[in-house]
């Protein structure tokens, strides 16, 4: 196994794209780097006993403002791991053009082992430890949902901030992630999964890279095995079945994994472990010897969407996959990527896969300090005047259509369709940008060429500041 951290892995793959900028090592450097590490412990009560919780806030990059990033609960939280995906927060951020700097948070807790109103009183008392210590505002550091939290935990937070930051009038901007009702957004629970199928899907779409995997251009078809059902998961498997005909053939989860050769049905695999807790036994699937079995499928496309170091040196000799889209935060490490890249594997890398969750928490940051729901202005006066086009040519062309028709052409987006296309526009972009630069650079991989798209832009505000040159 490697004998470095998950924040060091970051850093190795930093130092390799930055041999393909121009940027003194100074830039280099303050880039690189954690600007700021919360480490706090703080009591709660818990029954009738107090428990100590660690937890933690760290503030990559302050090129940009706010931070942002997610807050993760988990047992195998640590600085090193909150450090590392602070640090891809920076990087991520800067590939999808969002204005931010990078975060990232942790409490280490197992979620499943307290109740709702115990989970509620951590939730608390972490957000209070933030305001205290200015780790989070709507200007200066945003929260968002990661592992083993949700829209109920980011509710919990805005609430908490409005009460001890009385009269701010865009306090709800404080965190992302949170229900519609609450100030939320339309399309934010699925941000990150779709944001993976259109990874995918961009990518599949260039005949020039699919020709050296023996694949066809497009989705339609193709196989798949998805790594953790999750939130992630679970959306970039439904979205890929039912918008993208992708065949879903195996599946792995905490509890085992699955094959089915002729394809899952996703939805109904779902409801099943909802009702039994577990995927192993869904009617029509084989059971396979361990729960990380499935990774080593041969498929099209592999999607790990659970925690870090899922592929490493142990297993990448046994993966097949053609295609590898890095869903979760470094699922590969970076021994089993040159063991891929050998064999001619497409990565594409998490800090591009996963980037749909900080793009729509960044529409839902804009909605929130605009204070209006997106489409309220337009979406009436999109579809009366789309109304008045269809019946002028309908009248010249003397056509008939039916209710469904009209509907089609006649609707005005509301705020999902908003976020969806952007969602949409964003991934397209950035891909072809990441793309572009591999090319141009003649980088060998996805990952690499990531890094450098990230770090000029990054390189490019400090220039703008005046620091460089």
């Amino acid at each position: 196994m490697s004998d470095y951290s998950f924040f060091e892995g970051v850093e190795k793959n930093f130092d390799k794209a930055a041999k393909h900028t121009t940027l003194p090592s100074g830039i280099l450097e303050q880039i690189k780097g954690c600007n700021a590490v919360f480490r706090m412990n703080f009591p709660v009560k818990i029954g009738d006993s107090v428990e100590v919780i660690e937890a933690y806030r760290v503030q990559h990059s302050n090129h940009r403002s706010p931070t942002k990033g997610g807050i993760r609960y988990s047992l195998g939280v640590n600085q090193d791991e909150v450090m590392a995906l602070a640090a891809l927060m920076t990087y991520k951020c800067a590939v999808v053009d969002v204005p931010f700097g990078g975060a990232k948070g942790g409490v280490k807790i197992n979620s499943r082992a307290y109740n709702e109103e115990q989970l509620e009183r951590i939730t608390r008392r972490y957000a209070s430890e933030l305001i205290k210590k200015n780790f989070i505002g709507p200007g200066m550091d945003v929260p968002a949902p990661d592992y083993g939290t949700g829209p109920r935990e980011m509710a919990w937070i805005m609430d908490t901030y409005m009460a001890l930051n009385p009269g701010e009038i865009d306090a709800a901007g404080c965190v992302t992630g949170k229900p519609v009702s609450q100030n939320g957004i339309a399309g934010r629970t699925e941000a990150t999964g779709r944001g993976v199928y259109y990874a995918i899907r961009e990518a599949c779409n260039h005949d020039e890279d699919m020709k050296p995997l023996g694949l066809s251009t497009g989705l339609k078809g193709k196989t798949m095995v998805i790594q953790g059902l999750g939130n992630v998961g679970s959306y970039a498997g439904k979205i890929s079945q039912d918008e993208g005909g992708v065949k879903i053939i195996g599946v792995a989860e905490y509890e085992g994994s699955i094959h089915c050769p002729e394809g899952l049905d996703i939805h109904a695999l779902l409801d099943f472990r909802a009702k039994t807790g577990s995927i192993v036994g869904f009617p029509g699937s084989t059971t396979l010897e361990h729960r990380s079995a499935a990774l080593e499928l041969e498929c099209d496309i592999l999607v790990p969407a659970a925690l870090e170091n899922q592929i490493n040196e142990s297993n990448a000799v046994n993966v097949k996959a053609k295609i590898i889209a890095e869903a979760a935060n470094g699922p590969v490490t970076p021994e089993a990527e040159e063991v891929l890249l050998k064999r001619g594997c497409l990565i594409i890398p998490d800090m591009y896969a996963n980037a749909g969750g900080v793009t729509v928490s960044y529409f839902e940051w804009l909605k929130n300090l605009s204070h209006m729901r997106f489409g309220r202005m337009q979406k009436r006066f999109e579809s009366n005047r789309y109304e008045l086009l269809v019946d002028l040519v309908l009248k010249m062309t003397g056509k008939e259509l039916s209710a469904s028709e009209r509907k089609m052409l006649t609707f005005g987006a509301d705020e999902v369709d908003l976020v969806r296309s952007g969602l949409e526009e964003t991934m397209i972009t950035a891909y072809n940008g990441i793309r572009d630069t591999k090319k141009s650079k003649n980088i060998k991989d996805m990952r690499t060429a990531a890094f450098v798209y990230a770090i000029e832009k990054i390189g490019s505000d400090y220039t703008a500041l005046g620091i460089w040159p």
